[in-house]
């Protein structure tokens, strides 16, 4: 379900995926079919780990990055979450092949 507010969003960004909604800055924004595709690839993330467990691995290893590069903006990228949705958020069939857990691999 998509969702819009630029108040939930946080600055700097897009979009953010909270299950069962992806949450979009602004309506324009539901024609980007790459960024609804990065935002699903999260949804799925956070259904295998059964929600809160994601949040958790999300958030420590945000801190674990951050102590490791200290820069924010690094350390979002590196989560191993993103970086499993930002190198496959432009193939559109990526969750139709995409294996249980995949997110591992990107550790």
């Amino acid at each position: 379900m998509i969702v819009y507010s630029k108040y939930i969003v946080p600055k700097g960004y897009l979009g953010i995926s909270i299950f069962p909604f992806v949450i979009l800055k602004h309506e324009s924004l539901k024609q980007d079919v790459v960024l609804i595709n990065h935002e699903r690839i999260h949804l799925r993330q956070q259904l295998e780990l059964l929600v809160l467990p994601f949040y958790i691995i999300y958030g420590f290893e945000f801190l674990i990055r951050l102590f490791q590069y200290k820069s924010w903006h690094l350390a979002y990228k590196e989560i191993s979450f993103e970086r499993e949705a930002y190198t496959n958020e432009k193939d559109l069939n990526y969750l139709k092949s995409r294996s249980f857990w995949s997110f591992i691999h990107y550790f």
